[in-house]
């Protein structure tokens, strides 16, 4: 039984103040670790780092020339509202690239030709999103690398407050402040923070074992010796009209 000794001793229950709206300290790699991971394509990232990362594949360059890395600085926009991707403009480093979450609404051009000139002069890398662009031609001509889901003429509001610098959820994703991105003509992958040299090193054996592979098939050897599938083309019961064991 609860008396009113008890009650008076009891602490208060102290409720978590929500985060800001604008979190401006965020832990990035070394610049020099983002630039040898920036080395490798996203598809050998991915691979190597054991399949994870990829961001959906709907998410491409507008230009298949442009590549990018850096550290992602997330940004959550309301659908048709480009008002906190203009704060991220604002606030972002150079070398961050601005993720931007649109909860995939593609039916609105949040980011042009005007938005693109004020990141390219703040050193912004590129910008990814899983919603749309406009003005593609010009953003071609100004070359910052720019990756979306879409591309929509329709303009926007500036309207709705959302986060900066919070893990968010896209391209099927969870991505946290600081992590790193790679873009290229094939898609997008997201490295976390603390595994960019590890990455880099697997990728690099990646790289020289598929390269050695290259070989080694220039030099008369198949696929299925080189992968090992005989055991595995047998277990399936594979036939073909070939004598013995049909290879």
């Amino acid at each position: 039984m609860t008396t009113l000794a008890d009650k008076a001793t009891e602490q208060p229950t102290l409720k978590a103040s929500p985060p800001p709206h604008v979190t401006t300290r965020i832990e990035r790699a070394e610049p020099e670790a983002i630039a040898r991971l920036g080395l490798y394509s996203s598809a050998t990232i991915h691979e190597a780092q054991g399949r994870r990362g990829a961001l959906a594949s709907s998410i491409k360059p507008i230009d298949r020339e442009m590549t990018v890395v850096g550290s992602a600085f997330t940004v959550v926009c309301a659908p048709r509202d480009n008002l906190m991707l203009q704060v991220a403009i604002h606030y972002a480093q150079p070398g961050d690239v601005l993720l931007v979450s649109t909860a995939q609404f593609t039916e609105a051009g949040i980011f042009g030709g005007v938005l693109a000139s004020a990141c390219a002069a703040k050193g912004i890398a590129g910008l990814i999103t899983d919603g749309s662009v406009r003005d593609t031609a010009e953003l071609r001509a100004l070359g910052l690398p720019i990756f979306s889901a879409g591309i929509s003429i329709q303009g926007t509001v500036k309207e709705t407050l959302g986060p900066l610098n919070q893990p968010l959820t896209i391209g099927g994703q969870t991505v946290r402040p600081g992590d790193v991105l790679k873009g290229d003509a094939d898609g997008v992958v997201v490295v976390r923070r603390e595994e960019v040299e590890e990455a880099t090193t697997a990728s690099q054996r990646r790289d020289e074992h598929e390269a050695e592979l290259v070989q080694l098939y220039r030099a008369g050897r198949t696929t299925i010796d080189l992968c090992g599938l005989e055991h595995v083309l047998e277990a399936k019961g594979m036939t073909t009209d070939l004598p013995g064991r049909g290879w």
